[in-house]
């Protein structure tokens, strides 16, 4: 009876979901659960989105008035500084990889962890004690270098701040790489047998050329801040004309690893469009190989077009002209991944689930986002539209129209698999359309600002020495600026109604089925949520993007294996005994 009960106990023990296995706060803080580890960045995450978010919307209301009315310059630089560098070190750059990436990716291969779970756990403190450095720096006065960190400026403010966000960068490139490294070798080393690489899920395919991007071009943005420590502290030429340094080294450096960097911004948001697309439309994914390759190529050119960022900072016109032509063979890449994705909705069964219509949202801004690139790709218009807001309502097209659009669209997607409750489909539409709106009312209207010249950066606009304003300029300025800041409020009203959607859903929302939308990769075959282990037993591989075999099942509000059929025996060619 004793080894009865024991054996009924650790069979309830394994069946516990990774909720409920441990609930003490040091279950949590010492985990190496890939799925706790996700949820904890994900916590993270979403606390940097809304704390840049908020600084955000504080720099459009500034720019209500010509005059600016909230802050002082010194002021709104330092807002400007803190919401850049928040968004992309804190938020987009780890946003999918570290949270839904370290929660998916072993499930989606069948595994129960990724291949170094420690490595994974030291990865989630590292961007905690970054993201403290950034934080330390809001105590500190004088952080108005914009998020890039450009010499002069960084070298001419105060050092403290500066040294502090800079040290908060360094530590946050660790943990990436440590991310990056963990994804490459797990995918390489631990996917289950039959799952070959073109049987591999699209979103594994966008991590491993996240992974393989991290690893290369994190370490040079590590020992580029440390450089710039080094000569803040010492006084070494290197950067700073007036110690003898260059402050066009710094530019190449900087973009060497910013503008892969992009890439690891938008390939893991590429990922989750190519995977949620085929399931609310029914269809297998089109050209399944392309999209795939297309990943690569993407992180293999993304290192080959930094120079594109610095037409205007005294390169010869060959190194121009060939990072001109390199910029425009990137898009290629990308206009194959759009193109497979609007064939595999062609003639789909879609479905406007939540998650559909945040997709529908990314095809919409990133491809505006991707088109405008090209003006900027062209040295002829870059000359012109450079540091104006034509590039900030580009950046955010692509950055924020992709990389935080597919964001939140994955998290309606894969929320009841990750926490077992449903949400409201009615609300999380609605929020849909908000952030849509917000959105183009935002940034929109900063390309009508860029092409009649109105700088990025600036505090107010009403004119003054070396900016020379009409009365007829000042008023179209005015009234796209209020546009742009009624549109910024409208997305803010738009993402928080999502987080509160999301989270009432935890609350009230009805018990998950295992496999809600009726997906056919791996982790839609495991417990919602899933248990500890992941699978009591190593999941069956088939193609990711089929969908026949599968059924909706209404007792159970969800889909289900449709059953087999098992040959009736005819009675007259029963076998012979």
């Amino acid at each position: 009876m004793a080894t009865a009960t024991a054996q009924h106990a650790d069979h309830d023990h394994s069946s516990e979901n990774y909720l409920t296995a441990g609930k003490s706060i040091a279950s949590w803080v010492f985990t190496l659960d890939h799925k706790r580890i996700g949820v904890m960045y994900l916590v993270g995450i979403c606390l940097s989105l809304m704390l840049s978010g908020l600084f955000a919307l504080a720099i459009r209301i500034h720019l209500w008035t010509p005059a600016g009315g909230w802050f002082t310059e010194d002021m709104y630089n330092q807002l400007f500084t803190l919401h850049g560098a928040i968004m992309v070190f804190l938020f987009i750059v780890p946003s999918i990889p570290a949270s839904l990436g370290n929660f998916f990716l072993p499930i989606m291969l069948g595994a129960k962890d990724v291949a170094f779970p420690r490595m994974n756990l030291a990865s989630f403190y590292l961007w905690v004690i970054g993201a403290f450095f950034f934080l330390a720096s809001l105590l500190f006065s004088g952080l108005d270098t914009g998020w890039t960190f450009y010499t002069p400026y960084s070298s001419e403010t105060s050092q403290a701040p500066v040294l502090c966000a800079t040290m908060g960068v360094f530590i946050l490139g660790f943990s990436s790489i440590f991310t990056g490294l963990n994804f490459v070798v797990t995918i390489n080393t631990m996917r289950p047998p039959g799952m070959t690489w073109f049987k591999m899920p699209l979103f594994l395919w966008s991590l491993y050329a996240t992974g393989i991007i991290q690893l290369l071009a994190t370490p040079v943005l590590g020992i580029t801040v440390l450089l710039l420590a080094a000569e803040a502290a010492l006084h070494i030429g290197i950067f700073d004309p007036k110690y003898g340094g260059d402050p066009v080294l710094f530019q190449h450096f900087f973009w060497f690893y910013s503008h892969p960097a992009v890439y690891i911004m938008i390939l893991p948001g590429m990922g989750v469009v190519s995977e949620l697309l085929p399931v609310y439309c029914r269809k297998h994914i089109f050209g399944y190989k392309f999209i795939a390759l297309s990943s690569i190529a993407i992180a293999f050119l993304g290192f080959l077009v930094w120079g594109h960022h610095m037409f205007v900072s005294s390169q010869s016109t060959l190194t121009t002209v060939i990072f001109s032509g390199l910029t425009f063979s990137v898009a290629i890449p990308s206009g194959i991944k759009v193109f497979n994705w609007l064939a595999t909705m062609y003639k789909g069964n879609i479905y406007l689930t939540t998650g559909m219509c945040y997709m529908l949202a990314f095809l919409f801004l990133f491809t505006i986002g991707g088109l405008t690139g090209l003006h900027l790709g062209s040295v002829a218009t870059d000359v012109t539209l450079h540091d104006t807001y034509f590039v900030v309502a580009h950046f955010h097209y692509v950055m924020a129209g992709g990389s935080l659009i597919a964001f939140v669209g994955a998290l309606f997607h894969w929320w009841p698999k990750m926490f077992g409750r449903m949400y409201d489909e009615t609300w999380g539409r609605i929020s849909a359309l908000l952030v849509f709106v917000g959105f183009n009312l935002t940034f929109f209207p900063q390309f009508i600002l860029g092409s009649l010249g109105m700088p990025r950066r600036y505090a107010s606009y009403e004119g003054r020495e070396g900016f020379a304003v009409s009365d007829e300029l000042l008023g179209s300025f005015t009234h796209l600026h209020r546009v742009s800041t009624g549109g910024a409020m409208v997305l803010g009203a738009g993402l928080f109604l999502a987080a509160g959607v999301l989270i009432a859903a935890l609350i009230w929302g009805r018990k998950a089925p295992k496999n809600p939308w009726g997906g056919a990769t791996l982790e839609w075959t495991c417990a919602s949520p899933p248990i500890h282990h992941n699978f009591d037993e190593t999941p069956t591989v088939d193609d990711p993007y089929v969908y026949d075999y599968l059924e909706y099942d209404a007792n159970e509000g969800g889909y289900r294996p449709k059953p087999v059929a098992v040959p009736t025996p005819d009675p007259q060619h029963e076998p012979v005994a």
